[in-house]
C-alpha cells in the first residue's frame, strides 16, 4: 500500500497538489486561465499543509517558513478546508472545458472528481472533519502521535542550523497537533462517532508504548541529536529537544491517553460503520472515495466470493504439485507459515539478511523491465524497516514516494515486528507490489514524466493500488517465479488475500459481520497468522472501503488490457499500454478507461 498521512488540504484531499502557472507560461486563452487557477489551488493547498510541502521537497525559498509549522488539525481547520473545497469546485466549474486541449480536459476531470467527492461528503457527514473513508480521528493507523515521529525523522531534512531550529519548532507544535485531534475526536463523540473498543485498545497500546519511552530513547530526540551531529551543526540539540519532548509532547500524550480511555468506556464492539449516523450512506461514500466506483456492498461481496473460489482452486493445484495435499487451502497455507524452513531468524542479523534478500529481488526484476516498459524511472528505491514504535499497528509493507525535488528516494517499508509473519515464500510478491514493478515504478514514472505537477502527485487509491496488484501478476508473467514454485504459491496467496478483503470489508460494513467473523473467514481462507489477520481486519474497520480498491482496480486494468489486445491484435505493444497507464499519473477508473481508449485509437 501507499502510505499517506491524513492531511487537511482542501483540493489535495481529493486530487493532491496542483501545478503552478509558471509551468504553462506559453499557454493562452482558457488554458492560461485554467493554469492560473491551478496555481491558486496549489498555493491554497500549500498554505494548509506544511507537512505536505516538506514531503514533496518544496519547503525552501518563499515556502521555507513552513518547515517550522505543522498542519492545523482542529475542527475549525476542517471547516476551513471544506469551505475551500466548495470554492475551488465552483471556480473549476466556471472553466469552459470545451475550449481546452485534451490534456487540460483530463486534468480538469481528474481534479473535479476529487473535489466533488470531498464536497459531497462534507455536505452530508459532519464527523471526521466531513471526510469519507476514515471516520475515526483517534485510531491505530493514523494521527499526530502515529505519523509525526516518522515524518520528522525521515522527511524533515536537517542540513543547516535553520533546519534544526525548524525541527524543534515542529517538535514543540506536536503537542498542539495532538490536542487538536483530541478536540475533533470529542466533537465526533458528541455526534455518536466513537471507534470500536478493539481499535481503542490497540491505539492505547501504542500511545502508552510511545509515552513510556524516556526522552533519550525517543526517536523524536535521537533524530535531531544524531543528524545535527552528523552535519556538525553546533548546539545542544539533544538537551533542547528533550526539554520540548518532556514539556510539550508528553503532557499532550497524557491528555490523548486520558481521552482514549474515556472513549473506551463508551465504545461498543460492532466493527462496521453501519452503526454510525447515516452509516450505510457513509460506507457507500467511502467505497466511492477509495475505489472510484459506485459498486454496492452486495456487488463487492459477490465479486469477492467468486474470486476466492477460483483462486483457491488455483492454489490447490499449485500446492499439490509440490506435494502439499493435506487439509484445506487455508490449512496448507498455515502449515507453510508455520514451517521453520520458510522463516528468517527473528534476530537483528536475520532481519538484516531479509532486507538484503529483498534488495536482490529488486535488482533481479529491474533487469527485466525494458521488455515491458518504454518509460523507466531514474529514482532509486530503498528497502527500510517499519519504525519499531509504530510496527504493532502497521501493515506488512507500504511504499513512500520520492520527493519531487529528487533529494529523497522512494522507500519500501517492511514490517519486521516478527519475521514469522513474513515467510520467505510471501516476500517476493510483497516486494514486486511495493517496489518494482509496483508502487515505485508507478510513482517514480509519474513524478518524472513531462507533465504538470497536478498529474505527478494526484492520488486515487483504486488505480494506484490496482496497478500494484496488477504488478504482482505481471511479475509472474515476466518469469520471476519460473524457478520459485513456492514464490508462485505465495503470489496466488496474495491475490487470494485481496479477494478475501472484498468479502470481509463488505461483510463488516454492509452485511454487519462482527470483527471475529471477519477474522475467522480471513484465517480459514488464506491461513495467515492470527496476529496478522487481526491487524488487517482492524485496519478495514477504520478505513472502510480502502481495502476494496486493490482488487477492483486490478480487475479493471486487466479488463482494459484484454480489450486493447482484442482491438489492436498484432499492433498491441505491452510497453506502450503500460506507458499509457503510468505516465499521466493516477486517475479515477472511469477516466482510466477513456485514457486507454485514446491509446487504442492512436495505436490503431
Amino acid at each position: 500500500m501507499i502510505h499517506r498521512r491524513r492531511l487537511l488540504l482542501s483540493a489535495v484531499a481529493g486530487a493532491a497538489f496542483c501545478a503552478a502557472p509558471r509551468a504553462f507560461a506559453a499557454a493562452g486563452g482558457e488554458s492560461a486561465r485554467l493554469n492560473a487557477l491551478f496555481g491558486d489551488f496549489v498555493s491554497e493547498g500549500f498554505d494548509l499543509s506544511p507537512e505536505g510541502v516538506t514531503s514533496i521537497g518544496f519547503d525552501s525559498g518563499a515556502r521555507a517558513y513552513q518547515k517550522f509549522l505543522l498542519s492545523d488539525r482542529s475542527p475549525a481547520a476542517a471547516d476551513k478546508g471544506n469551505a475551500l473545497n466548495e470554492s475551488q469546485l465552483a471556480r473549476l466549474n466556471a472553466i469552459d472545458v470545451k475550449a481546452l486541449s485534451p490534456a487540460d480536459q483530463l486534468n480538469v476531470e481528474v481534479i473535479a472528481y476529487g473535489l466533488n467527492n470531498q464536497v459531497t461528503a462534507a455536505r452530508r457527514f459532519k464527523y471526521a472533519g466531513g471526510t469519507a473513508g476514515g471516520p475515526y480521528v483517534i485510531n491505530q493507523l493514523t494521527g499526530a502521535y502515529h505519523d509525526l515521529p516518522d515524518f520528522l525523522d525521515s522527511q524533515h531534512q536537517i542540513e543547516t542550523k535553520e533546519d534544526a531550529d525548524a525541527y524543534l519548532s515542529r517538535l514543540a507544535a506536536m503537542g498542539t497537533a495532538i490536542d487538536q485531534e483530541c478536540e475533533q475526536a470529542r466533537l465526533d463523540a458528541s455526534l455518536g462517532v466513537i471507534p470500536p473498543d478493539f481499535v481503542l485498545d490497540k491505539t492505547l497500546e501504542q500511545l502508552k508504548a510511545l509515552r513510556a519511552k524516556p526522552a533519550n530513547a525517543s526517536v523524536l530526540v535521537q533524530s535531531i541529536q544524531r543528524r545535527a551531529a552528523d552535519k556538525k551543526i553546533e548546539g545542544d540539540w539533544g538537551r533542547w529537544a528533550t526539554h520540548l519532548y518532556e514539556t510539550r509532547v508528553l503532557p499532550a500524550l497524557d491528555r490523548e491517553i486520558a481521552l482514549a480511555t474515556e472513549l473506551r468506556s463508551k465504545a461498543v464492539h460492532d466493527a462496521g460503520v453501519w452503526r454510525l449516523p447515516d452509516g450505510d450512506a457513509y460506507y457507500r461514500a467511502s467505497v466511492r472515495q477509495w475505489t472510484t466506483t459506485d459498486k454496492t456492498g452486495d456487488e463487492i461481496h459477490r465479486i469477492g466470493l467468486d474470486l476466492v473460489a477460483s483462486l483457491s482452486a488455483r492454489a490447490d493445484a499449485l500446492m499439490k504439485a509440490q506435494g502439499l495435499t493435506r487439509g484445506t487451502v487455508g490449512q496448507r497455507y498455515r502449515a507453510m507459515y508455520d514451517d521453520p524452513k520458510f522463516h528468517y531468524p527473528n534476530t537483528d542479523e536475520g532481519k538484516a539478511k531479509l532486507i538484503a534478500d529483498l534488495n536482490d529481488k529488486v535488482r533481479a526484476v529491474q533487469a527485466r523491465l525494458p521488455k515491458y516498459f518504454g518509460v523507466l524511472p531514474k529514482a532509486g528505491v530503498e528497502v527500510r524497516r517499519v519504525p519499531a514504535y509504530t510496527e504493532a499497528g502497521s501493515p506488512g509493507g507500504y511504499y513512500q514516494q520520492p520527493s519531487v525535488d529528487g533529494k529523497r528516494p522512494g522507500a519500501y517499508y517492511i514490517n519486521l515486528r516478527d519475521t514469522a509473519e513474513q515467510p520467505s515464500w510471501a516476500l517476493p510478491t510483497l516486494t514486486y507490489h511495493e517496489a518494482i514493478p509496483g508502487h515505485h515504478l508507478q510513482g517514480a514514472i509519474a513524478l518524472e514524466a513531462p507533465s504538470p505537477l497536478i498529474r505527478k502527485l494526484t492520488f486515487y487509491s483504486a488505480e494506484l493500488e490496482g496497478w500494484a496488484l496488477y504488478a504482482e501478476q505481471l511479475a509472474d508473467e515476466m518469469g520471476m517465479y519460473d524457478h520459485d514454485p513456492f514464490g508462485r504459491i505465495g503470489y496466488v496467496h496474495d491475490a487470494l488475500f485481496r479477494a478475501v478483503r472484498l468479502v470481509v470489508d463488505s461483510g463488516m460494513h454492509a452485511k454487519r459481520w462482527s470483527r471475529e467473523q471477519a477474522v475467522q473467514y480471513y484465517v480459514e481462507q488464506i491461513g495467515d497468522k492470527d496476529t496478522a489477520a487481526v491487524t488487517e481486519i482492524e485496519r478495514y474497520c477504520v478505513w472502510p472501503g480502502q481495502a476494496c480498491g486493490y482488487m477492483l482496480g486490478k480487475l479493471e486494468i486487466l479488463r482494459l488490457r484484454e480489450a486493447a489486445k482484442k482491438r489492436l491484435g498484432a499492433k498491441f505493444d505491452i510497453r506502450k499500454f503500460h506507458d499509457a497507464i503510468l505516465t499521466p499519473g493516477a486517475m479515477p477508473l472511469d477516466v482510466l478507461a477513456r485514457v486507454v481508449a485514446d491509446y487504442e485509437a492512436a495505436a490503431a
